[in-house]
Order: structure tokens, then C-alpha cells, then sequence
């Protein structure tokens, strides 16, 4: 289990070509490495992932064609987001979190939320407004004030459109999550991973007739 609170960036260096998937070779960044044993879990931009090699410093997984099917930014370098696996005495900061990512949405818009200072001047030192269109299949997980998991990071969706096909999430963003997450990197077309609330997920299976 994990909370949604990234605890570092760290950086796909080398993707290695493995069975019918992948080795990465990944810079694990400012990420505490110093409780991390083989076999351990961390999360990597919301998947879970288990460490098959390590040093100081860095560390390597292997993901499979199945996870990559069902996942985004885990197929090439760049960087991720990482949290290790949740302790049973650590503080719950986000919200409960498996690591097993739901399906993945679009970003539709991202963009700064201007506000005018007291002398007419815009700030830009404030929130970022964005937009994610998820697919049809999780549409019902998600409400106004509900959590949502993008890319690993633990947020709250402030408004949800219905579509057709899907709905559009609303989330207000701090500069202090940008600063501290890949999701600093989005823009409109991006594909993020996503996971609902866990929750959400077991009313939702109480409630659906047999």
C-alpha cells in the first residue's frame, strides 16, 4: 500500500530490452534508499514495482507487457515519481493507494490560474487548473471532493463533468505539488496513470446487483 504522497523524482535512465517486457535502470533522485531491501515495493508513477537490484543511489525493476499495456511513461527514460511502500506506523498524508493503476486519461487542459493583485498586476505565483479526461470505466468512481491518483501523486477532484464517453475531472493544483512531482511536465495530450478511490471501488461492488 501506498499514500499518494511522492517522496522524491527520480529518473528512468536505461530501458532494457527483457522477455516480452522491460528492465529499467532507474536514478532513484533524493529517495531515501537507505530501508530499501530486494524484493521491496516502490511505486513509480503510480504502478507498483518490485526492486530486483540496487545501490546507493539507484535501483532496477522489471515490468512486464502486461503492465505496460496498462500504464503510461514507464516505457522509455524520463522522469517518475516514486514513493516506497507504506509502513504500518507512517502517517497517512493522502489516502489509501494500492500501486495497481485503474486505466489511464488524457489531459485536456493545464494551465495557470491568473489572479489580479491589489494593484491590477497579475500574479502568477498561484494554483494551476487541470483537466483530465478519464475513460467511461471510471467515471462512476468519481465525485466532487473524492480522491483521485494521477501519476502516483494523491489529489482531490473539484468539479466532474459527464461525457458520452467518459467524464472530464476538474483539480486544483499548489506550486508546492508541481515543484515536487512529474506532473510539473503535463500539458494538453499527455496520457497519465490513473487510480480510483479504493473505497469507492468496494461500495461500488456492494451496490451492483449480483
Amino acid at each position: 500500500m501506498f499514500t499518494g504522497i511522492i517522496q522524491a523524482i527520480g529518473h528512468i535512465d536505461t530501458v532494457e530490452k527483457l522477455g516480452d517486457g522491460f528492465r529499467l535502470h532507474i536514478n532513484a533522485g533524493k529517495l531515501d534508499m537507505s530501508d530499501v531491501q530486494l524484493g521491496d515495493s516502490i511505486a513509480l508513477q503510480g504502478a507498483c514495482m518490485t526492486v530486483v537490484s540496487m545501490t546507493t543511489s539507484h535501483f532496477a525493476i522489471d515490468i512486464s507487457a502486461e503492465s505496460l499495456d496498462k500504464t503510461t511513461g514507464l516505457d522509455q527514460p524520463g522522469f517518475i515519481n516514486l514513493e516506497k511502500a507504506l509502513r504500518f506506523n507512517d502517517r497517512l498524508g493522502g489516502h489509501l493507494v494500492s500501486g495497481h493503476v485503474d486505466g489511464m486519461g488524457t489531459v485536456t487542459l493545464f494551465e495557470q490560474v491568473e489572479q489580479t493583485k491589489s494593484d491590477g498586476s497579475q500574479n502568477n505565483e498561484g494554483s494551476w487548473h487541470l483537466v483530465i479526461k478519464a475513460p467511461k470505466s471510471l467515471a462512476k468512481y468519481l465525485a466532487y471532493k473524492g480522491s483521485i491518483v494521477v501519476n502516483g501523486t494523491s489529489l482531490t477532484v473539484n468539479k466532474v463533468e459527464d461525457l458520452n464517453d467518459g467524464c472530464l475531472m476538474h483539480i486544483n493544483l499548489i506550486p508546492h505539488t508541481l515543484q515536487n512531482t512529474t506532473l510539473q511536465y503535463l500539458k494538453a495530450g499527455s496520457l497519465v496513470n490513473l487510480e480510483v478511490d479504493l473505497i469507492a471501488r468496494y461500495v461500488e461492488r456492494m451496490l451492483s446487483p449480483n
